[in-house]
């Protein structure tokens, strides 16, 4: 009984020692769990230097302090020797953008155990064709596919999202794309919501990161500028004053994903550059 006296009054003490914590010191515990965040490059970033050399781009993405990667093509490799890479690099599979083709009829066995064998564990639809959602009646039966997708690959251990662009911010019937097409799939089909594109639809990303609890697993972190097509992140449109507290308060997400499309420096560099400006933005933030 007095160990269990003893052992009560430590942990009475740990608990008003950490409420008295100096703002300070409450900061730096913050920076701290931001820093364990996973934070990943979407290789389209990088895409000119994937295509001259695959191996040596992965190395350099880990030397510029990303701890995983999400793909947008394989550039001819295995499977296997991607993870190879991966693992010889310390880096993580933190999604892969798959066309909707990939994963109907007969190819979705083949994506299944070709991603299985990669250890992707999210495969995000990065495209649906206009035919599909151009009207409501389209977006509702687009719909009924994503359910059944993501429940066939539910059983397999896969996550199934979708990326958004601009178009899903453009309303049909008074109604957005995206609001239609989340309001009326199941939960399992996550949202991975790309800033950047949603800012060039003049789309704020906080009111819609307030939708759909729950639902968002990966973030592309992304900036867009009316003015110039070159901006990093940090240097465009964005509110993040009010996007970044709910990036970090919303557990549900798993990857923060950096992407630039363009860039006035080599892409490698404005890879580093953007994730520096993002981990000052959760320090500020």
């Amino acid at each position: 009984m007095k160990r269990i006296a003893k052992l009560s009054i430590m942990l009475a003490t740990l608990c008003v020692a950490g409420a008295m914590l100096s703002p300070q010191a409450q900061a730096s515990t913050s920076t701290k769990k931001a820093r364990k965040m996973n934070i990943g490059l979407e290789l389209y970033t990088v895409r000119d230097a994937c295509a001259k050399d695959f191996p040596g781009t992965l190395k350099a993405v880990a030397a510029s302090g990303f701890t995983g990667v999400e793909f947008a093509g394989y550039y001819n490799y295995s499977a296997l020797d991607l993870k190879k890479m991966l693992d010889e690099d310390h880096l993580k599979c933190y999604g892969s953008h798959t066309p909707l083709d990939a994963l109907l009829g007969d190819n979705l066995k083949k994506t299944i155990e070709f991603n299985k064998v990669l250890g992707n564990k999210l495969i995000v639809v990065p495209w649906i064709p206009t035919e599909r959602r151009n009207t409501r009646a389209a977006i509702l039966e687009t719909c009924k596919l994503f359910n059944d997708l993501a429940e066939k690959l539910a059983k397999e251990g896969i996550t199934l999202g979708y990326h958004n662009h601009m178009d899903e911010f453009k309303p049909i019937d008074n109604e957005t794309p995206w609001d239609i097409f989340y309001g009326n799939t199941s939960d399992k089909v996550k949202v991975q919501f790309d800033i950047g594109n949603a800012m060039a639809a003049g789309a704020q990303a906080a009111p819609y990161l307030k939708k759909f609890p729950g639902r968002t697993i990966s973030i592309h972190v992304k900036d867009h500028s009316a003015t110039n097509p070159d901006a990093l992140l940090g240097d465009g449109d964005e509110n993040w004053a009010d996007t970044i507290p709910l990036l970090k308060g919303n557990g549900a997400i798993k990857y923060f994903i950096i992407e630039q499309e363009s860039y006035p420096i080599p892409s490698i560099q404005c890879a580093a550059k953007c994730l520096q400006n993002f981990h000052e933005l959760l320090k500020k933030y």
